[in-house]
């Protein structure tokens, strides 16, 4: 039965998250588009009394409201084979359409065909009527039909902040040296505000776009800045963002619907108004980049080898994007960004927890076990008193990689507690960083022992007779030569131990 209180999406399990999704998908269109709910019944095959209560959970608890907590034995009558619901979907899928009887006679034969318990009727009109209609429209009509009838055109502008949130990926033009040396180019993610074109959140990173990308410039944007210059912030009406197909792309939408955002995956090729960060990125090469060393004008190679450090762009960037971009009058609005923002005292709308966030976090694909003196990562150890109960049990992590100071910990998809490294509380140490540091301690200890290598062959040199004669390391005696050294007639004492 479903849950009646306040669950934290976190505390779900990923079938559990999943299983909400899909019911939040049912309901979607009478959420975000206004299609009366007596059609969204029509076109699904649940009950319009049960649409209804799923909208007045999602509206108290958001997404978590909408999980179903089962019975161990329950539904298992109901149970169809995947391949059997692949072919039923298929068939839905074929053109022409069939009718839902004759998609009954196949399943029918197929299962005795293969063996198979043959589903009920009405399991079989479930899930005919289950299948997205997007899906049914695409396959039925083709990409033009679809595009009329389920893109969403981008043609109107924002009239208030965190009305719109955009998302996009930019190659620098600016080369930097990576850990290893490499001469390598940055991608920057940015989240801009629509309506006042303020900048919400960034990452930068060496790795292409991804949808990994995205989901911590998002948590960045969503959440509380601890510059006091930085007040941009809360929970966008609508995000617009790349489309990804991996782990991450669901749990981005499993948070959106759980914060009551409404999530839209741009198509690759297709623009949706997005110009306004493109010249977002014109201006950083314009006035931020080009006075930098490494910067590439027109994408040529820098006349002098870069040196700079992807930290030492990132301070620059922040530096850049709250005191300069966000603080200059923009050119289409006519105001700073950060001050038409903020006008008429705007209010935000905020998560009520950082927990609630915490599925766009890295996840560690490895768990990690807590120890008495807690839970050992990046040679640090942190601690929480929650982890007394877990000691010897693997549980897993989530963190941003700018901030390795605090974890999150998991176990069994359940939040656990925020564990806290005591070494770099009170600083912000990102990975890079501790990478980076002992990749210069790694590098100097080599270096050592390549002198002391060094001396070694220079004080054995085969051409020094002398340091031959004093050197401390004496040839070893062959065989032989302890034969030679025992005089005849005399034999080798036996011991009894020996």
């Amino acid at each position: 039965m479903n849950t009646e209180r306040n669950v934290n999406i976190i505390d779900l399990t990923e079938t559990e998250r999943n299983e909400a999704l899909e019911s939040y998908r049912i309901i979607k269109p009478f959420i975000e588009d206004n299609i009366p709910l007596v059609k969204v019944a029509e076109e699904s095959s649940k009950s319009y009394r049960t649409l209804l209560r799923w909208v007045d959970k999602y509206r108290k608890y958001g997404l978590s409201g909408l999980a179903t907590k089962r019975r161990a034995d329950s539904g298992r009558h109901r149970k169809v084979k995947d391949e059997l619901k692949l072919f039923i979907e298929g068939l839905v899928l074929t053109k022409p359409q069939p009718s839902i009887a004759a998609i009954y006679r196949n399943v029918v034969s197929l299962s005795k065909q293969k063996g198979w318990h043959t589903p009920g009727y009405k399991t079989v009109y479930n899930i005919v009527k289950n299948i997205d209609p997007a899906l049914i429209t695409l396959a039925q009509e083709g990409s033009k039909a679809y595009s009329n009838k389920y893109d969403l055109l981008y043609k109107r502008k924002s009239t208030y902040p965190n009305e719109i949130w955009q998302a996009d990926h930019s190659l620098l033009d600016i080369w930097l040296v990576d850990d290893n040396g490499k001469h390598r180019r940055p991608w920057l993610t940015i989240i801009m505000d629509d309506y006042s074109r303020a900048i919400a959140g960034y990452y930068l990173t060496f790795q292409n776009p991804c949808v990994q990308n995205t989901s911590l410039a998002l948590r960045q944007a969503i959440w509380y800045k601890s510059d006091s210059k930085w007040h941009v912030c809360g929970i966008p009406d609508t995000f617009y963002t790349d489309h990804g197909s991996d782990f991450t792309s669901i749990h981005l939408e499993q948070v959106s619907a759980d914060i009551k955002m409404r999530l839209i995956f741009s198509i690759a090729g297709v623009p949706r108004g997005r110009g306004i960060i493109e010249r977002f990125f014109q201006t950083v090469n314009q006035l931020f980049l080009c006075h930098l060393s490494g910067y590439m004008p027109e994408g040529q190679y820098p006349e002098k080898p870069p040196t700079m450090k992807i930290g030492e762009l990132e301070i620059l960037l922040k530096e850049f994007i709250i005191e300069n971009y966000n603080y200059r009058v923009h050119s289409e609005t006519k105001m700073p960004p950060q001050q038409l923002w903020q006008r008429d005292s705007f209010i935000p709308q905020l998560p009520d927890s950082l927990e609630k966030l915490d599925l766009l976090l890295l996840n560690e694909a490895k768990p990690r076990k807590v120890h008495p003196d807690g839970i050992h990562f990046q040679n640090f150890k942190y601690v929480d008193p929650n982890l007394a109960a877990y000691v010897g049990v693997n549980v897993t992590i989530r963190y941003d990689p700018r901030d390795i100071a605090e974890i999150r910990v998991f176990y069994d998809n359940s939040f656990i507690c925020r564990a806290i490294s005591q070494e770099i509380a009170n600083q912000t140490i990102s990975l890079k960083d501790i990478i980076r540091a002992r990749n210069k301690r790694r590098k100097q200890l080599q270096r050592e022992i390549k002198t002391r290598n060094e001396i070694i062959e220079l004080l054995l040199d085969a051409n020094n007779e002398e340091s031959r004669k004093n050197c401390i390391i004496e040839p070893v005696e062959k065989p032989n030569d302890v034969q030679s050294q025992i005089k005849p007639g005399k034999k080798l004492k036996r011991y009894f131990n020996e």
